[in-house]
């Protein structure tokens, strides 16, 4: 079922003798969207080998969510799925969005259409500044030229990677054996249309930090509420840490020197909107992960699957909130292990703590998305009341060494079903008792089966088709 929601804000005067008080300031809103981190790797949930000090202080200091999940298990759709709110199969974004030629074979848009909801744009019409700060991957990448440029979603400011276009860092990876440092750039060097600033790969994060820090005390100074992306892309290979943070060299201890690098980076930009009391009673942050880990890099923890697979490793995301003065007054420190709802539900749920202010004009949007607003601050630890959805990505049928990888999935309740296209091989968890999917326990519960059986291919015929039985079929030398 779609969630319509109708935004509209009134302004709710309040007399006492002859003057009116004024209405409540609307919040700042800030997303921190990391590139490929596990639902395992930081300090707080569990990450034995992290150390993320600065993402840590603020769970400490505020809400984490640890049955929060994106709607895709790589990049692109998941980060579809967060900017409009709706699943990603309906803009044709189902896998990583690549050259033309690649997007092409496995039936993929070449970027997000203006068209599309989106939040940023939304918040500008209701007079919030906006920015985006770092990884976009929703169009401009490889020989991708002629796509939107990122202002034309909603943002007043950007600044990205190679995933994107207008102003862009692009990466200098340093192996420091004395040969040239490695440029990182996918082509996006050749594309034009913005400037491009080389940096070095182990403190891109910073830049993005400076220039975000740059547009907030812009928009504080103004007096104007701001809505900033902050989507570092440090943890996703090739990882570069500093020099004295490579530990023996491997895969997973690079990835932890770049990990704790980026916490570091991050902390800057935590701490200028806590020691600022402009912002730290009226800031919202939220820290999330698109995606599962890269397997041999990050950890999962106690979940299964990796980033690719719609297993709760590839999909199930640490969430933290923080906001002393717009969570719940008791929020700091809490652990919401129930709460069941995912990336899409963020859209209107922001909008709708944004209603404090007045809106330039009324949107209509149809969200597949939830809003759960006392969820996020705190106030309830309810479910969203409709089910998960997920599909593969079509070039995603196996992955990391583990073949004939499930096509779809849906998170209802404790429940979670897994099976092929038309329903077969089905796998079947109870997640309250079974977090790590091992026990198959659909030959036991026929009735539950069948139910979230016929759910799940009905939203599967509903969306967007892809091409990923096909692709399946070709891999197996079948046609």
């Amino acid at each position: 079922m779609r969630i319509k929601t109708t935004l509209f804000v009134g302004l709710l005067l309040f007399t006492h003798v002859l003057s009116a008080a004024a209405p409540a300031a609307p919040p700042n809103l800030v997303l921190v969207f990391i590139d490929d981190m596990g639902w395992g790797d930081l300090s707080c949930f569990g990450g034995g080998a992290g150390d993320t000090p600065h993402i840590d202080r603020l769970a400490e200091e505020g809400i984490r969510f640890e049955q929060f999940y994106v709607n895709a298990p790589i990049c692109s759709p998941s980060r579809c799925a967060i900017t409009t709110g709706q699943y990603p199969q309906r803009w044709d974004i189902t896998s990583y969005l690549d050259n033309r030629g690649t997007n092409a074979r496995r039936g993929v848009a070449d970027w997000l259409r203006p068209k599309a909801p989106s939040l940023a744009r939304t918040l500008k019409q209701g007079g919030y500044a906006t920015g985006h700060f770092g990884k976009w991957h929703l169009g401009g990448q490889r020989d991708v030229g002629d796509a939107p440029l990122i202002r034309r979603y909603g943002f007043d400011e950007s600044l990205t990677n190679f995933e994107g276009l207008g102003a862009r860092l692009l990466p200098l990876g340093y192996d420091h054996a004395g040969r040239p440092p490695h440029r990182h750039a996918l082509g996006s060097d050749t594309l034009g249309r913005g400037p491009i600033f080389w940096r070095d790969r182990a403190y891109i994060t910073r830049d993005f930090v400076d220039a975000a820090a740059n547009f907030i005390h812009g928009a504080a100074e103004r007096g104007e509420p701001f809505y900033a992306n902050l989507w570092p892309d440090d943890v996703h290979s090739p990882f570069f840490p500093p020099l004295d943070r490579r530990g023996d060299g491997s895969k997973r201890d690079r990835y932890l020197g770049v990990l704790r690098s980026m916490d570091e980076q991050l902390g800057a930009l935590f701490n200028l909107i806590r020691n600022d009391p402009r912002l730290r009673d009226n800031t919202l942050v939220l820290v999330a992960s698109d995606n599962g880990p890269e397997p041999g890099a990050g950890s999962a923890g106690p979940l299964r699957g990796s980033k690719g697979m719609l297993y709760e490793g590839g999909v199930r995301s640490p969430l933290i909130a923080w906001g002393p003065g717009v969570l719940d007054a008791g929020a700091a420190g809490r652990v919401n292990r129930e709460s069941v709802f995912a990336a899409f539900d963020l859209p209107p749920t922001l909008l709708e703590i944004a209603t404090l202010g007045e809106y330039a004009e009324k949107t209509d949007i149809e969200y597949d998305g939830q809003a759960l607003l006392a969820v996020l601050r705190g106030e309830s630890e309810a479910s969203r009341d409709e089910p998960l959805f997920f599909r593969r990505p079509p070039d995603r049928d196996a992955f990391a060494g583990v073949g004939d990888l499930p096509d779809l999935a849906v998170r209802d309740g404790r429940w979670k079903l897994l099976c092929e296209y038309d329903g077969t091989a089905p796998q079947l968890y109870d997640l309250g008792a079974d977090p790590g999917e091992s026990d198959n326990v659909a030959a036991a519960n026929p009735t539950v089966l069948e139910s979230l059986t016929e759910r799940l291919l009905e939203w599967h015929e509903a969306m967007p088709k892809d091409r990923g039985a096909e692709l399946a079929e070709r891999r197996a030398g079948k046609s």
